[in-house]
């Protein structure tokens, strides 16, 4: 298949959002939460929550959300955060679509985050995943990147 990386437009909010919540099933912490305590929090899903994160991100910071695109169709995506004062890059999201995994896009599109990074001057980059993700526990050392750290998620409901 024969994609290209390009910057993010506002016409790809809701395309992203799709890959996002088909992704993220299973293996974010929003979904985790609605398991362990039981359906709807607040009167909304998961999904809800999740897909809020992108708003997010490309509230904070739409230059560095980069897009991975074949045939005119959206097929995967990374956000990026910049943190020039700390020297950091943060990648808040990936994601690629079912039918485009296993060709290496989720691979190219962290090797575009991480050059847009240096571009920026940033001397180091941290990327996150749960136990529950067994693709970003592989995907993130052949990448580069060290595990640092494992943090415990505790929620109740009130």
């Amino acid at each position: 298949m024969s994609y290209s990386i390009r910057p993010y437009q506002d016409t790809d909010l809701e395309a992203i959002k799709t890959i996002t919540l088909v992704g993220f099933t299973g293996v974010s912490l929003d979904h985790a939460l609605e398991e362990k305590l039981g359906g709807d929090l607040a009167g909304h899903d998961w999904r809800w929550r999740k897909a809020r994160h992108i708003d997010d991100d490309v509230g904070a910071h739409a230059e560095g959300i980069f897009v991975a695109e074949a045939e005119g169709e959206v097929i995967g995506y990374i956000s990026t955060v910049l943190d020039r004062e700390a020297g950091k890059g943060r990648i808040p999201n990936l994601a690629v679509a079912v039918g485009a995994r296993g060709q290496g896009i989720g691979r190219v599109l962290i090797g575009h985050a991480l050059d847009y990074f240096r571009k920026e001057k940033l001397v180091y980059a941290v990327i996150e995943t749960l136990d529950s993700n067994p693709i970003g526990q592989t995907l993130y050392p052949a990448t580069g990147f060290q595990e640092i750290a494992r943090q415990v998620h505790y929620a109740q409901r009130l």
